[in-house]
């Protein structure tokens, strides 16, 4: 399956098979129960018998922290360690990824639902550069590494200041004492923007053949609310289409859109790390395999 333009799940199901590994997510929308095709979730044909942690196990009206994650995903990798086999940690959600790897342990925030609406609102009605502003004066160093557009990570550096008087950056370099005991490499793939660009709206249009407004409309009728399910990439703008509040082009044109401009922030997110080893997302699966295989010593 020398495949051009794989995706991470290729990869790290052929390299799990070479190396007897077994995934670990690191998807914060992959986790939640009935999301299967607006979150790509793989398969169990694709998952070709390799066994998947953290993956479809919560129900979408629940929340779930990134310090949960980090303390399942540390028993998930002590699990696959006492089985003799290595842990591939895969997927995009970069504070998830950041938990593991730096130690960072995120205190445990109650979410204030007045004060998220309200920033919601203000965002709204005033628009969304008058919280960047904010969030730039309250902590400049974290605001580096976030895009305008990011309205998620921007309320988070707000929520962070009000509900605990310290910034974001703060509580990092507080949480940074904790040792990694484990030896760790990171692999990022990279293609040039026009080519992920086509491969994204090829993938919202899969979506979209494969049923995502019977998959919503579905989770709509058997759960009455969703804290952060329904603000995911597919499912708020297939939310919207329902309402009426898109026509159908509108719709698919949204969700390509909106895809698009979160693989930009991504990047901008991964490009800071200096410790990933970059793979070239134009080479073959096989290509790409021999080179990990290369730096982790095999």
């Amino acid at each position: 399956m020398d495949q051009r333009h794989h995706g991470k799940t290729d990869l790290s199901i052929e390299l799990a098979k070479r190396i007897k590994g077994e995934i670990i997510s690191c998807d914060s929308m992959q986790i939640y129960k009935d999301m299967q095709i607006g979150t790509a979730k793989p398969t169990i044909t694709e998952m070709q018998g390799i066994k998947h942690y953290l993956i479809d196990f919560l129900p979408p009206n629940q929340r779930f922290s990134v310090s949960e994650y980090k303390i399942r995903a540390e028993e998930a990798i002590k699990e696959i360690l006492q089985k003799g086999k290595r842990p591939i940690v895969v997927g995009g959600t970069g504070l998830y990824m950041d938990s593991l790897i730096k130690g960072i342990q995120y205190p445990d925030i109650t979410i204030d639902e007045k004060y998220r609406e309200e920033l919601e609102q203000i965002a709204k009605k005033e628009g969304l550069s008058i919280l960047y502003q904010k969030a730039c004066i309250i902590d400049k160093e974290a605001m580096k590494t976030i895009s305008p557009n990011d309205k998620k990570r921007i309320i988070r550096v707000l929520e962070i200041w009000k509900q605990t008087g310290k910034t974001k950056t703060e509580l990092e370099i507080e949480s940074r004492k904790q040792e990694i005991p484990y030896q760790y490499k990171i692999f990022g793939i990279t293609m040039p923007r026009e080519i992920l660009y086509e491969k994204i709206n090829q993938r919202v249009e899969k979506m979209v053949k494969l049923g995502l407004q019977k998959e919503v409309e579905n989770l709509l009728n058997k759960y009455k609310e969703f804290p952060t399910a329904m603000q995911s990439l597919g499912y708020k703008e297939t939310r919207a289409y329902l309402k009426g509040e898109l026509t159908q082009e509108e719709w698919i044109e949204t969700i390509k859109r909106e895809t698009r401009r979160y693989a930009k922030r991504q990047l901008t997110w991964f490009r800071r790390n200096k410790e990933i080893i970059w793979l070239d997302g134009l080479k073959t699966k096989q290509e790409n395999i021999n080179l990990i295989m290369e730096e982790i010593g095999e």
